[in-house]
């Protein structure tokens, strides 16, 4: 079995599946990625029958000659934004090969949507015969455009669920010695919430008198607003072995961002058991959270929201945290990689 995957930009929780595909179905899968202007300096690791084609260096005529050489019995599309991309469906569509575009978006309404969801049902049979949508929010969007229930499949995003689990195993330690710390991964940028952050930060310490404090892992253009403020470590970019490693410091994650399409890092956290705050707009909250099950949410783009949400689980008593941190895990194995490339796979039966 040949599978293609024609992406936008690659980033590590997709590896596992990867390695699904290959060692559960014996598959090999050819991954061609955009390589400039990318948001995270991720490099793929080498994997056995996985290979990985640079987009830059490929026009269009070359794209559609390796596409014709690899032959793939499926495809999956991540980037409708890439013209070529969509010529390339085109041309596997005409000899019935399933093409899948992927769903992570969330349905808002917004004039753009709307237009789309006129527009794009009269042409999209000649370029995709499948939705893979991430979650409810997701699912909804595919309908407006007119996927049939029987085009949907689920599951699309999923973390690295056997590495961050391995969390779990620091349940002991902090069952005695809670870490007063809240962390925030990602990228430190408006949409991302950084500004909501820190204010939030600010009011928690300044109103509430509260002792946590904040560890902000990421890059980006408001980083400089995270620098040199009282009881706030930033650290730069890290692998997801290192982030592993960071959750033994963490007592809450949190994750502030004013538009989050999905949001892998919040099952990410969930796995290494930390419980969460959350922004209502989240797409991924749904299938991994549940409030004062494993966290609390907040309104959306509210520092004073999210600053009294800090509060309330910084005053938690270790047993309730540590429930929550339980709670966290079991909710997070709702979507795996094993699930994942089950679903996609499922098309070719």
């Amino acid at each position: 079995m040949k599978i293609l995957y024609l992406y936008s930009e690659l980033v590590g929780y997709q590896i596992p599946v990867f390695k699904e595909y290959t060692n559960r179905y014996n598959a090999t899968v050819y991954v061609v990625s955009w390589d400039k202007k990318k948001l995270k300096p991720y490099i793929p690791p080498k994997l056995k029958n996985v290979t990985y084609y640079k987009r830059s260096e490929y026009t269009k005529n070359q794209l559609l000659k390796l596409v014709r050489d690899i032959g793939p019995d499926i495809v999956y599309i991540s980037g409708w934004m890439d013209k070529e991309y969509l010529i390339v469906a085109r041309k596997l569509r005409e000899i019935k090969i399933p093409v899948v575009t992927g769903f992570d978006d969330q349905w808002h309404g917004n004039l753009r949507q709307l237009v789309a969801s006129i527009i794009f049902p009269f042409f999209r049979k000649y370029f995709f015969s499948h939705a893979w949508v991430a979650g409810p929010y997701q699912y909804e969007y595919a309908k407006r455009l007119k996927f049939k229930n029987n085009e949907i499949i689920f599951n699309l995003l999923s973390c690295d669920i056997k590495l961050f689990s391995k969390g779990l195993e620091n349940i002991e330690s902090k069952r005695n010695d809670y870490p007063k710390s809240f962390l925030y991964v990602g990228n430190f940028r408006y949409v991302k919430g950084t500004d909501i952050l820190i204010e939030a930060f600010k009011i928690y310490q300044k109103k509430y008198k509260g002792d946590w404090k904040l560890i902000c892992v990421g890059n980006g253009d408001m980083c400089s607003l995270l620098k040199g403020q009282i009881n706030v470590e930033v650290l730069s970019f890290s692998s997801q072995e290192e982030l592993l490693d960071i959750t033994k410091r963490a007592g809450v994650f949190v994750l502030p961002s004013r538009s989050e399409q999905w949001g892998v890092v919040v099952q990410e956290f969930a796995a290494a058991a930390i419980p969460i705050i959350i922004s209502e707009i989240v797409g991924a909250k749904p299938e991994f959270f549940i409030e004062k099950f494993n966290g609390l949410s907040y309104c959306n783009n509210l520092p004073e929201d999210l600053a009294k949400a800090m509060y309330l689980m910084s005053i938690k008593d270790n047993n309730e945290l540590i429930r929550m941190c339980k709670n966290s895990f079991d909710l997070s194995h709702k979507i795996t990689p094993k699930i994942s490339a089950a679903s996609f796979l499922s098309i070719l039966n």
